[in-house]
């Protein structure tokens, strides 16, 4: 168990695991440790994007521009927009900006937009890093923002034979380089999530301010713990779903951020777990009976944020109704709800972890961002899988480019 500003939790019973597995798996754990700090020093690796001397592809004083801008609308796909959308809606209470997400093909959204706001005075931000996203291209050219010499615009895409970067040098936008190195997925902490955190309003130094933390001391030993059973369970195929439980909303895109690292990254090689995320205490209501009386084939992760709000419920003396929630919190009644989920894991003997976030804060972000791709990436290599290619997905993109043409 972490104990901090992030507590993290392990409840994985010793039936699933397998021990021999388990002193195998921890051997191999030093050896990818040593190689994964070389990693992190090298320019050229994707896991330099966690070193404390990991350089942006551009400076504060060119953006300082954009910041008058009031309304931002930032368009992508996938890795090219969660991390951002985690961002916006963990630390909203800090962004006094509106923001708008285009992560999906939807027309309507679009043609409501367009009709709401004065596209002059909104920012855009285009983000690919192949520059040829079909959803992100669409959705620009739908909206029909690219002009000559546009100064509400910024792309941020690889600099080399794409589209969004030949728009960029042909109408004279800004543009920032996206590193090669660093897939979607994993470009969070880089220019990707930077950029719009930035014009959000959040201190970007202070949300890549914790993102080696976890690969000394107690951090690494607990690190170590749950990548190695994480990798037993995987080998073992006993447990093959993953449900995230979230029992606070600020937490939702993230954990679709977290969907992605993990499927992306695990998924091969018929291995992996299907992440799925599972909105608490509402699906009590629908789930509830299928998680504790159904297959055992799952873990799950539960995710919650101290909640300091003080309003109560009061049920009027006239109604001359004595009942519990009387005088009770509504953050009280979802941590009741919370921890009788936990006692009936371990009476069933279902594994779960918990991850307890005490203050909402740009520092606890990237602990969490820095811890989910270290444990993604150790478990990849302990269950052998690459964790930065995503073959099968670059099928489906090369056929549907030629459904098109």
């Amino acid at each position: 168990m972490i104990k901090s500003n992030l507590i993290i939790k392990n409840n994985i019973q010793k039936k699933y695991l397998n021990n021999d597995s388990l002193k195998i798996l921890s051997k191999k754990f030093i050896k990818i440790i040593l190689s994964m700090r070389r990693d992190i020093d090298n320019t050229k690796k994707t896991l330099n994007v966690l070193s404390d001397k990991f350089e942006f592809n551009f400076k504060i004083k060119d953006l300082k521009k954009f910041k008058k801008f009031k309304t931002i609308a930032i368009i992508g796909m996938g890795g090219s927009i969660l991390g951002a959308e985690a961002i916006h809606d963990f630390l909203k209470i800090k962004i006094k900006k509106k923001i708008y997400f285009f992560d999906n093909l939807d027309l309507n959204k679009i043609s409501n937009f367009k009709k709401k706001e004065d596209l002059k005075k909104v920012l855009f931000l285009i983000i690919s890093k192949s520059g040829n996203t079909i959803e992100t291209l669409s959705n620009t050219f739908a909206l029909d923002i690219i002009k000559k010499n546009s100064k509400n615009i910024i792309i941020i895409s690889e600099k080399k034979n794409n589209l969004l970067f030949s728009i960029s040098k042909k109408f004279n936008l800004f543009y920032v380089e996206h590193k090669n190195y660093i897939g979607g997925r994993y470009s969070v902490l880089s220019e990707v999530g930077a950029i719009p955190a930035y014009l959000m309003g959040i201190n970007i130094l202070k949300l890549r301010s914790n993102n080696l933390k976890f690969l000394n001391g107690k951090e690494m030993l607990h690190l170590k713990d749950s990548a190695t059973k994480l990798a037993n369970l995987l080998n073992s195929k006993k447990i093959n779903n993953l449900i995230f439980l979230c029992y606070s909303q600020e937490l939702e895109k993230f954990l679709f951020w977290c969907q992605q690292l993990i499927a992306e990254s695990l998924g091969k090689k018929n291995k992996g777990f299907l992440p799925m995320i599972s909105s608490a205490p509402k699906d009590h209501h629908s789930l509830l009976q299928l998680y504790l009386d159904g297959p055992k084939n799952k873990i799950f992760y539960i995710f919650s944020i101290d909640d300091k709000s003080k309003e109560k419920i009061n049920i009027k003396k006239e109604l001359n109704i004595n009942n519990f929630l009387n005088k009770k919190s509504l953050s009280k009644v979802k941590l009741a709800q919370k921890d009788a989920l936990v006692e009936s894991f371990k009476k069933h003997n279902i594994p779960f972890r918990e991850f307890k976030i005490k203050t909402i804060k740009e520092e606890v972000l990237s602990k969490l961002f820095s811890y989910f791709m270290l444990e993604t990436v150790i478990i990849a290599k302990l269950i052998k899988v690459n964790p930065y290619d995503q073959p099968a997905v670059e099928q489906v993109k090369v056929s549907t480019k030629r459904l098109l043409s």
